[in-house]
């Protein structure tokens, strides 16, 4: 056959489709029950489990020397786990980590990590490790017949399929995992609080979730701090598998000093350092002078708030650090396991502990047979002795004469198979008269053994009680006490930042090219300010340092800034762009300061406007919030303040191609209140004039009784009375009255005195 000639016989076809979904479910089911979720039996993962087995192969347990953690690696890695070395023995220090696991199962010697960085362990050839105590309740059983042995990758050698726990690791130590399209977070818990919560459900196995929880109140972790969920969310959590809690640091208050003495679980001191400190920089805590990390071996976490004074409210300062940095923590639980039928999903605290009640007696009544299968066959061999004893004579003559004195002994005295081989292993010294009663003896302790192990598998409540002790024993052994504290606290809240800055009178200025600045008091001329070349004043507004700028573009959309934090007047500001998104083209109309009560009318120059709120103008993004619909070519026009007065009449100004201008006043409760729109017609323009653009709105003004209106003129302007505006007055949407023939180039309308 040539080159050319390809050959596809005994080769299988199958569609793409097909060979993808099967590949992908295959791989997601790998990943699934072989990587990333704990089983239920013994709360592990492949990886972990094929740790602890490797070193207890090893002989690395608790009473032996520590060996180099490259030497349990390359065995993990070489017998059972075909990995990556960086992956398996990051998962071993991670099961030696005390601030990692609530009862760590590895014992390492060495730089494991720490707090701040748990991934700046080192090499796996400079550190050491073995098992720790805790490991046996892992492993204590597992030559007892406990356990199912499958093969390794490679078939030479087996390996457990699970390990025989005594107690419910998948709760104690926790877990997480990211498989394919599910994920597992449960958090560690109380050796004590759950082995008492296991025997309740044996003593009672229609207990209510409520009831477990006066036994295990709440999840228990590695470093302490407290849980501050209300216990109804914790109950709804254990009750669903699912949810989040809430845990927070735990600080005193020495003088004017708070001491951090413990963090949440998985939060770094040294991270949490730099998020306090930047906020130091950035002038948004000025009630802390500074903060430092007295942490030491004898205290593992002691962060030293340094405070201004002793007048400082403390409770106030750590609830805004536990809004704005890593004091307080938000975790997700999601107690999904690989059940006993093999099966992800999710389950709640009781139906877990009766799940894993029932793999706990499954593996006690296996270890019981197992000895017991043992037992009877010790007693099976020594009934055979006992008969070689009593006839020892007639036994040493036919091992002397016969050919094939085990099938002889066998026809002899009705032996089996395995007390003929028995007696003829046994050596001489073996043959004093002595024996025979040791034989007995034996026989007299198997019996009631065996008596035992058949009452307690022939019997529910023994075997019940059996398990029931176990784990009182186990909880005495390697229980402690709680760690974490449950205390029901209001939500954390960070300080407004306007209560950090003294209420000040400002004066914002608002230039033509859109350059924005902030002067305090309100006795400054904006327009004596110095301007860039080919700028000049646009808008200002005055108000207070504490309360929002709003800014009004051509296009109608509004933009917010906390005033201050607008740059000084003593400069000439900067470009509100840097600051806002702002459409192309558009230009900057106005600014708006006052409290979220006051009301401004909005206006376009096509004649169209509304009163808003100040509050309905705030924005909280770059981009903006779109308040005023402009017409096609249009403009708004710069806000005017509406005094809150019933009487305040509306002062609306136009003019006819620079010329011709008129005036339109109008009672303010004719032009309705509106959070965002077109708005009514204010003046009527000619559609003609519209169209074209030879008529505009030039200005908008709201004059209250006592008060003037300046109708300005390009640089003259005309001052009217509140009363002298009534031969002005007509209905909104009218044409208004003529300006006088001097004035009738009108540009703009403003306040007296503004």
């Amino acid at each position: 056959m040539s080159s050319q000639e390809l050959n596809f016989d005994g080769v299988e076809r199958q569609p793409l489709k097909t060979f993808t979904e099967k590949a992908y479910l295959d791989y997601s089911m790998y990943v699934i029950l072989d990587r990333a979720l704990p089983q239920l039996a013994d709360g592990l993962k492949p990886v972990q489990r094929r740790i602890i087995y490797a070193m207890s192969e090893l002989g690395l347990s608790a009473g032996s020397k520590h060996k180099k953690s490259a030497r349990t690696i390359g065995d993990v890695i070489g017998k059972f786990h075909p990995h990556g070395d960086s992956a398996a023995y990051e998962a071993m220090v991670h099961m030696a980590q005390d601030f990692s696991y609530r009862y760590p199962i590895v014992d390492g010697q060495g730089n494991f990590g720490s707090t701040d960085d748990p991934k700046s362990f080192a090499a796996m050839r400079y550190t050491e490790s073995r098992l720790r105590p805790y490991a046996e309740t892992l492993l204590a059983e597992l030559g007892q017949g406990t356990v199912e042995w499958v093969a390794n990758f490679d078939g030479t050698m087996d390996e457990p399929a699970l390990l025989p726990a005594r107690l419910p690791n998948v709760l104690l130590n926790g877990a997480t995992g990211i498989a394919v399209g599910m994920a597992t977070d449960i958090p560690p818990h109380n050796l004590k609080e759950v082995t008492a919560a296991c025997i309740r459900i044996l003593d009672e196995p229609e207990v209510s979730t409520a009831n477990l929880m006066r036994l295990v109140p709440g999840p228990d972790l590695p470093t302490g701090a407290e849980i501050v969920t209300p216990r109804a969310e914790l109950r709804s959590i254990y009750e669903a598998g699912t949810g989040t809690f809430r845990a927070r640091a735990i600080y005193e208050s020495e003088g004017a000093e708070v001491v951090i003495t413990a963090l949440p679980y998985q939060v770094s001191g040294s991270k949490v350092l730099e998020q306090i400190a930047a906020q130091i920089r950035a002038k948004k805590l000025p009630m802390v002078e500074n903060i430092r990390d007295e942490s030491d071996h004898e205290d593992p976490t002691r962060l030293v708030l340094e405070l201004r004074s002793n007048r400082v409210d403390v409770e106030q300062v750590m609830a805004h650090l536990f809004a704005t940095t890593d004091l307080e923590r938000t975790y997700r639980v999601n107690m999904n396991v690989i059940g006993l039928d093999g099966r992800p999903r999710v389950m709640g605290l009781k139906a877990l502990l009766a799940e894993w009640l029932v793999y706990r007696e499954r593996t006690v009544v296996r270890r019981l047979e197992h000895r017991l299968g043992k037992v009877n066959a010790r007693l099976h061999i020594l009934d055979g002795l006992l008969i070689a004893y009593l006839n020892l004579d007639e036994v040493i003559r036919i091992v002397r004469t016969e050919d094939e004195p085990k099938q002889v002994l066998i026809a002899r005295f009705a032996l089996s198979n395995e007390q003929a081989e028995a007696i003829l292993e046994t050596k001489l010294r073996h043959l004093a008269r002595l024996e025979e009663m040791k034989i007995r003896g034996e026989q007299a302790a198997l019996a009631q053994e065996r008596d035992e192990l058949q009452g307690i598998l022939g019997d529910a409540a023994r075997l019940k009680a059996l398990i029931r002790a176990e784990l009182v024993a186990d909880s005495e052994k390697y229980g402690d006490k709680r760690r974490t504290r449950l205390v029901e606290r209001e939500a954390a809240k960070a300080i407004d930042e306007t209560e950090l800055v003294a209420t000040e009178p400002v004066t914002v200025i608002l230039s033509t090219a859109g350059y924005v600045r902030q002067a305090k008091g309100h006795e400054i001329d904006p327009k004596s300010l110095s301007y860039k070349t080919g700028d000049g004043f646009q808008a200002a507004a005055r108000g207070k340092s504490t309360q929002q700028a709003v800014f009004m573009d051509s296009t109608g959309r509004t933009y917010s800034l906390l005033t201050h934090t607008l740059p000084s007047a003593r400069g000439q500001g900067e470009p509100l762009s840097g600051r806002v998104d702002p459409p192309d083209g558009a230009t900057f109309a106005s600014v708006i300061l006052g409290e979220a009560g006051d009301r401004y009318v909005l206006a376009s120059d096509a004649g169209y406007g509304f009163i808003v709120k100040v509050e309905d103008l705030y924005a909280r993004n770059r981009a903006g919030k779109g308040i005023l619909t402009v017409p096609e070519n249009a403009k708004a026009l710069p806000a005017a303040f509406v005094p809150d007065d019933p009487k305040a009449l509306i002062a609306v100004a136009a003019a006819a191609d620079g010329q011709d201008g008129r005036l339109l006043v109008f009672p303010v409760s004719d032009l309705p209140e509106m959070a965002r729109g077109k708005g009514n017609k204010l003046f009527n323009i000619p559609s003609a004039k519209a169209e074209a653009r030879e008529e505009l709105v030039v200005g908008v003004a709201v004059v209250a009784p006592g008060a003037r209106l300046k109708i300005i003129c390009g640089e003259r302007a005309m001052s009217l009375s509140y009363n002298e505006l009534a031969e002005y007055r007509g209905e909104r949407a009218q044409r208004g009255a003529m300006l006088p023939k001097t004035y009738r180039r009108v540009t703009g309308l403003d306040i007296d005195g503004t």
